[in-house]
């Protein structure tokens, strides 16, 4: 019996068939916008300067 395989799936195992290199390329990307170290002293700064939302963002205070 066949296991079912969504159109999707088949879409997706034939595009990195065409493109080995493909996920390398995702790596890389990944590497230049995420994969990177933290700066703790920023995000100590930065959660310091948030200003806290009003519970009803739309309602001007009067």
């Amino acid at each position: 019996m066949a296991m079912y395989e969504s159109e999707f799936t088949k879409f997706m195992r034939e595009f990195k068939q065409q493109r080995p290199q493909l996920e390398a390329e995702q790596r890389k990307s990944r590497a230049i916008w995420w994969d990177h170290k933290q700066d703790l002293e920023t995000q100590k700064r930065d959660q310091e300067s948030r200003v806290k939302q009003q519970a009803y963002v739309y309602q001007n205070k009067v």
